[in-house]
């Protein structure tokens, strides 16, 4: 039987998550017998990760690398094993639930102009994760984020454009960018578009590819229908209290916006707009 979905789950470090994450995978309703693939690729962790999966988990695929590969590579490598005619990044602290993954691959499949889907990431606190629910970082949106004036107008289409707060989050509609937390496309989209882009480590990956998602014409789409639990500050910036691995993992996250600058949007705006970027960049991470 052809395998209709294939679930990539990237981790590093993170046994106990990984381990809830793919009870919840494995739990996933609407699947008949081999229709779902499950892989985990290992960034060469140093826990008992690897050992938990080949004795808890036999029959999910485990690729080991022998280094720390980031978050683009990681997942290109999971994505080239992958055989099903859908792939979904998901995230180890992520808790899916019964009916997440069929509903959302039933709608990709019924409208092929979806180049990729997410449904509703929620927080422990039972918000919904703003990087699910993105407009893409023009100079204007993240100078209306960065400024608080998102904030302040949430539903405004003029300062709003970052986090698009004026659409009804009851109703699947059409965003920009979603978040690899979950992130469902089809095998044909990325021979379209190609992998991920490997020159972000960590942070920007998913952003980029949504823009080249879009400019290819294809739909960004975000279905409130059923939910995904997104345990953040798990791993990331703000996994630890040591200081010095914080700061580092924010300075990741600021080059990776500045790349991301530089490839899609330094041609497009003025020259000063990008040395004004780097100079706040700069300071940024001074502070």
């Amino acid at each position: 039987m052809k395998i209709k979905l294939s679930v990539i789950i990237l981790n590093y470090n993170t046994a106990g998550l990984l381990k809830s994450c793919l009870s919840a995978v494995l739990a996933s309703k609407g699947f008949e017998a081999r229709e779902l693939e499950v892989i985990v690729v290992d960034n060469n962790s140093s826990d008992n990760s690897v050992e938990m999966v080949r004795k808890d988990y036999p029959d999910v695929k485990l690729v080991r690398n022998r280094k720390n590969l980031g978050f683009s590579a990681g997942n290109n490598v999971g994505i080239k094993v992958a055989r099903g005619n859908f792939l979904l990044l998901l995230n180890t602290d992520t808790l899916v639930e019964p009916d997440a993954l069929v509903t959302v691959l039933n709608a990709m499949e019924n409208d092929r102009s979806i180049g990729a889907a997410t449904c509703l990431l929620q927080t422990a606190d039972g918000k919904i994760d703003p990087a699910s629910h993105r407009g893409f970082p023009t100079p204007w949106n993240s100078f209306s984020y960065f400024l608080g004036l998102e904030k302040f107008f949430p539903k405004s289409r003029i300062f709003g454009g970052y986090h698009q707060g004026w659409k009804n989050l009851k109703v699947p509609h059409e965003v920009d960018c979603i978040s690899a937390a979950f992130m469902m496309i089809p095998v044909e989209i990325i021979e379209k578009i190609g992998l991920l882009d490997e020159r972000f480590f960590m942070y920007g990956e998913d952003i980029d590819w949504c823009l080249r998602i879009k400019n290819a014409g294809y739909k960004i789409f975000f279905y409130p229908g059923v939910k995904t639990l997104h345990l953040k500050r798990q791993s990331g910036r703000e996994q630890t209290r040591d200081k010095g691995l914080r700061r580092h993992t924010q300075n990741m996250f600021l080059d990776s916006m500045r790349q991301f600058y530089e490839k899609h949007y330094i041609d497009k705006y003025p020259l000063f707009l990008y040395w004004l970027i780097k100079i706040g960049i700069k300071i940024r991470k001074s502070i």
